[in-house]
């Protein structure tokens, strides 16, 4: 037996579909909370990694990449996953600086990601990572 559920293209046409109509009515919508996955979820500020990566639920096809921004970091690159969902891409040396200017303190930290669709419906995502502060062995 073949499962009921809806193809996720057709979600997203009637998702489209919706907007389009309420802006067209002169409606703004209210903004789109979606969910996001950072890596690394553990922020070591003496690693030597190079970028923050944000897996998102969003189609990638439905963002527009250069309004994207991590608690006010401009976007460095952005692509779409194997599922054609949205991922963006931070430098971070720019994530490490806000924790260096003392915005984030080492803990527990919240990064959001926000942008817009390019029909102008404002959505955004938050998640709770670890800041740590340790240096590798070995490492002079």
């Amino acid at each position: 037996m073949k499962s009921m559920k809806p193809k996720v293209s057709f979600l997203r046409l009637a998702f489209t579909t919706a907007i389009v109509f309420f802006l067209s009515a002169g409606f703004s919508p209210a903004p789109v909370e979606i969910n996001i996955d950072v890596a690394p979820n553990v922020l070591n500020i003496q690693s030597e990694g190079t970028v923050v990566t944000v897996h998102t639920d969003i189609a990638y096809s439905a963002v527009e990449g250069a309004s994207v921004e991590l608690n006010g970091i401009i976007i460095a690159w952005w692509k779409s996953d194997s599922r054609g969902q949205f991922v963006a891409k931070f430098n971070m040396t720019e994530v490490e600086t806000l924790v260096n200017a003392g915005v984030l303190d080492e803990g527990e930290i919240t990064l959001t990601l926000a942008g817009e669709t390019k029909l102008g419906v404002e959505f955004s995502g938050s998640q709770d990572i670890s800041v740590i502060d340790v240096s590798s062995v070995g490492k002079k």
